[in-house]
């Protein structure tokens, strides 16, 4: 989150749980057959339990992505949701420098919830954002996290979103990474796993290591072409790439009494081919579309 925080929002903007859940069942007639809660924090919302639990009547798989400082607190929802897969935001092993990038003091708690969830059978994805000079030199660490444990790494390239900053100098690239795993274990100890149609990073296995890592690499590598992933946003808005600032507003229409059916499907039309159509970050066209998308602290999902 930013150090000025954000400006808050009439709860009225945001779905309700009624609401999300008509939704969702609709996306579900339609074809949806994974559910991820995101964030913000999905753990914080007051009635998360109630979610959860009406969710799992569904006919999809469910996970969630979570910072876990909290976790321990809905291990068994979870477990009695038949959720089986969480996605944890941790960018550092460094207890000062996490504090210092996340403006809290939950490492501790983070670590011992991560553990946790391995302990209590959930297959568990750590999200690691790299930024050069900032947590780059953490890449083997994080690794050999994976050693002894069922950990799976998945090292994410910096994005470009309005207020973060961006630009090419603090991006660690896909191959920036792997010539440090290289160099660090050696060509013959990295296997190549294999990845679902539709997966989003390129994953690779240190030989006799029960974990593996993984690399998206959005910005280097796009993998546009094989993405079938819809965000729904808090308020209610579909975003058919994380990069588009163009938005097909749900909520307004079904608080309106409107047949969604027709919106959901001409947003996910809409999807451009790459990257919401932006070739170049570097080019005037491409600094005007992500400098009007959102932030990503204010998307939800």
């Amino acid at each position: 989150m930013p150090e000025e925080g954000i400006q808050l929002r009439d709860k009225a903007e945001f779905m309700t749980q009624e609401e999300l859940l008509l939704i969702t069942r609709q996306f579900v007639k339609m074809g949806i057959k994974k559910i991820r809660l995101t964030g913000g924090e999905p753990l914080i919302k007051k009635n998360f339990s109630a979610i959860i639990k009406e969710l799992s009547q569904l006919p999809v798989e469910l996970t969630l992505t979570t910072n876990a400082v909290i976790l321990d607190r809905f291990i068994a929802d979870l477990k009695k949701a038949n959720v089986q897969k969480l996605n944890i935001s941790l960018d550092s092993l460094n207890e000062a420098r996490f504090n210092a990038i996340s403006r809290r003091n939950n490492f501790k708690k983070i670590l011992d919830n991560i553990y946790l969830a391995v302990n209590n059978g959930f297959d568990v994805k750590l999200n690691v954002v790299l930024m050069k000079g900032v947590n780059d030199d953490e890449i083997i660490d994080f690794i050999q996290l994976s050693h002894h444990n069922k950990i799976n790494i998945r090292f994410i390239e910096f994005m470009p979103f309005n207020g973060n900053e961006w630009d090419w100098s603090n991006t660690v690239s896909f191959q920036s990474i792997m010539d440090a795993v290289e160099q660090y274990f050696g060509k013959e100890m990295i296997l190549t796993e294999t990845a679902s149609p539709n997966s989003t990073s390129k994953n690779f296995r240190i030989k006799d290591y029960k974990g593996d890592f993984g690399i998206i690499s959005t910005i280097t590598n796009p993998f546009c072409d094989s993405c079938n992933r819809i965000r729904l946003t808090a308020d209610g808005r579909i975003k058919n790439c994380l990069f588009s600032s163009n938005e097909t507003d749900i909520l307004s229409a079904l608080r309106n009494g409107d047949e969604i059916t027709s919106l959901i499907r001409q947003s996910i039309l809409k999807k451009h081919a790459k990257r919401a159509g932006i070739d170049s970050f570097e080019s005037e066209a491409g600094k005007e579309i992500f400098s009007q998308n959102r932030s990503m602290t204010t998307i939800g999902g």
